[in-house]
């Protein structure tokens, strides 16, 4: 009963393949799928450790996603370097790895057990590959028995492996998806329906109206005699490099709208009436002093003119809060421009 000391068997493989690939068809949640194929690997071939790592499509880093046989917590944070390790030499070849012993080879990168205080002595390293990409790998450490191994659980592992590229890959296209669908097209931020969206979702989750939020519409004056200008084209470049200025200005939490025409409108969380005063002080001087159109005989200079409220002193449904900003906006606007109000 050999193979059954070894935990694999046809069978079990088969089924593997099966549930794994039933899950494809009928849900989203990469986590979840990730989840499962880890599992299956682990109750398919006898080992100490298994893992999936993920490469960041902007870094080309590695790092774990799914863990067995080491607690998570030890190793979620580690980032190993483009190229670096066994892992990254599979991700840049594109060929699967069998180590028999780790201290044969150089690249092995030690600092994941210095960390965790595990032993590594073998590895077995797939790639995460679809249409010729490599998304990761599928990591199995101190394998029972490697003499075998390639021709007896590397098919299996392979078969395991392609199915997890495909759901990353989908869960890929179903994000690009969802986020064309709340971005604006011209200048690449969020538009009005991110905005209502996140709106809806951070008062419903504050029934006790707790949280702080300034909401602020801006509006470029006289963008009108821009356009009549420069033209719709150049009007439209106007729009992407002043919502470039603003997004200069402001901190990673802080949201930036294209809502609509000539309008913008930001989201400064846990801020107060007063710090978001000075935030808008900021950015009114930034896009005073800013040359736009540079390419242009004569660049354009221009202001802009902000309405501010604040949830839930000013409003406590997003209706009004966003009513409440526009009217402030407007009231500038029909004043001295150039400028802001505030609600309070």
């Amino acid at each position: 009963m050999k193979n059954q000391d070894i935990g694999v068997h046809g069978t079990q493989a088969f089924e593997a393949c099966m549930e794994v690939g039933k899950l494809l068809t009928s849900k989203l949640d990469l986590k979840e799928i990730l989840k499962l194929i880890v599992l299956k690997v682990s109750q398919l071939i006898q080992a100490e450790n298994w893992s999936l790592m993920l490469k960041d499509e902007e870094t080309g880093e590695i790092s774990f996603d799914i863990v067995v046989g080491v607690e998570e917590k030890l190793v979620m944070g580690i980032r190993l370097p483009k190229g670096e390790g066994i892992a990254g030499r599979v991700i840049e070849t594109g060929e699967p790895i069998i180590l028999q012993n780790v201290e044969d080879d150089r690249n092995f990168f030690r600092r994941v057990d210095e960390i965790t205080g595990f032993r590594t002595r073998s590895i077995i390293c797939v790639p995460l590959k679809t249409q010729g990409k490599v998304l990761g790998v599928l990591e199995v450490i101190n394998v029972k028995d490697t003499s075998d191994f390639q021709s007896r659980y590397l098919p299996i592992l392979t078969a395991l492996s392609d199915y997890a590229a495909i759901a990353i890959q989908n869960s890929y296209h179903c994000d690009r998806v969802r986020r064309l669908s709340v971005i604006d097209e011209y200048t690449g931020l969020y538009n009005a329906r991110f905005l209502y969206q996140y709106l809806e979702n951070q008062i419903k989750n504050d029934p006790d109206h707790e949280k702080k939020l300034a909401i602020i519409f801006v509006d470029i004056d006289n963008f009108k005699k821009i356009v009549d200008t420069y033209g719709h084209i150049s009007g439209s470049q106007v729009l992407k490099e002043v919502g470039q200025t603003m997004s200069a200005c402001i901190r990673k939490k802080d949201i930036l709208v294209k809502y609509g025409g000539d309008e913008y409108v930001l989201i400064f969380p846990d801020v107060n009436r007063q710090q978001a005063i000075v935030s808008v002080e900021k950015i009114l001087e930034r896009i005073r002093e800013s040359s736009y159109l540079s390419n242009e005989t004569i660049p354009v200079h221009l202001t802009a003119s902000f309405g501010i409220a604040i949830y839930p002193e000013d409003a406590v449904t997003p209706k009004d809060i966003l009513i409440k900003a526009d009217q402030i906006l407007y009231s500038v606007k029909r004043s001295t421009k150039n400028g802001y109000g505030a609600a309070g």
